[in-house]
C-alpha cells in the first residue's frame, strides 16, 4: 500500500524546498520507491499568466488528486506538494466559496501524514503570491479545517537542515514500520530500540539520538 505524505501550508513557506529535500533524503537512505507531485496550482498560474477564477477552482483541485492517484500506482511513497485542501482553502479565503471542501478533505483523510508549514521563513514573492499579509490568514483556514475535519498534522518549523530534520522527526513513526536494518534512515531507531529493549519509542520525541534516549541507556546494565 502507497504511503501519502501531505505538504501543507500558506504561501511561501518552505513547501516545495520541503518536498525536494525530502525527497532526496527518502530515496538516498531507503528502498522505498518515492515520487514527488508538484503543485499544480502553480503550473496553472504560470500556463495561464493569472490566478484561476471561482468557478476554475474544482478542477484545478481534482487535477491535483487525480496526478497524484497516477504516480502512486508505481510507487511505495507519495509526497504531495500540495494536496486539493490548499486549493479549497484558497477558494475560500479569495472568494468565500466552501463548495471544494468536501472533496478537499476527503482527499486529506486519505494522506497517511500531514506536515503543516510554520509562518516563519522570509517572504519571497513571485508575481503571483498575494502577499505576506495573506499568510496568517490561510493559516488559520486551514488549520480550522483541519480541526474540523478531525484531522492531524505535524507543524514543520526552522530553517534549511532544522526544517527537513523536523519533518524527518515526525515521519519517523510511519516509516519505521516499512524500513529495514540495512536502510540508512531512522536505522539507528531500530538499534536504538534494542538497545533499550525490544521495539523503544521516546515519549517526547521521535529523534534517535535524543537526549531523553541517552540517558536510559546510561542506566542499562553493562554486560
Amino acid at each position: 500500500m502507497t504511503l501519502h505524505i501531505a505538504l501543507v501550508g500558506a504561501e511561501s513557506t518552505g513547501k516545495s524546498q520541503l518536498g525536494v529535500d525530502l525527497l532526496d533524503h527518502l530515496r538516498s537512505q531507503t528502498r522505498l520507491r518515492c515520487a514527488l507531485v508538484g503543485e499544480f496550482l502553480r503550473e496553472w498560474c504560470e500556463r495561464e499568466g493569472r490566478t484561476p477564477r471561482p468557478d476554475e477552482q474544482r478542477s484545478i483541485a481534482e487535477e491535483q488528486w487525480r496526478r497524484a492517484e497516477a504516480v502512486a500506482a508505481d510507487h511505495d511513497l507519495v509526497l504531495h506538494d500540495t494536496t486539493p485542501l490548499m486549493t479549497a482553502v484558497y477558494s475560500e479565503q479569495l472568494f468565500g466559496d466552501t463548495s471544494l471542501h468536501p472533496f478537499a478533505l476527503r482527499v486529506q483523510a486519505r494522506m497517511d501524514a500531514t506536515l503543516l508549514m510554520a509562518l516563519d521563513l522570509p517572504w519571497v514573492g513571485d508575481g503571483m503570491r498575494d502577499g505576506p499579509h495573506a499568510q496568517q490568514p490561510t493559516d488559520r483556514l486551514l488549520r480550522r479545517a483541519l480541526r474540523d475535519a478531525g484531522l492531524g498534522y505535524s507543524l514543520v518549523s526552522g530553517a534549511g537542515p532544522e526544517r527537513l530534520r523536523q519533518a524527518l522527526n515526525a515521519l519517523g513513526p510511519l516509516l519505521r514500520p516499512h524500513l529495514g536494518r540495512e536502510d540508512g534512515l531512522f536505522g539507528r531507531l531500530l538499534q536504538r530500540g534494542e538497545q533499550l529493549g525490544g521495539d523503544w519509542r521516546c515519549e517526547r520525541c521521535d529523534d534517535p539520538a535524543c537526549e531523553h534516549a541517552a540517558r536510559l541507556l546510561e542506566r542499562q546494565p553493562r554486560a
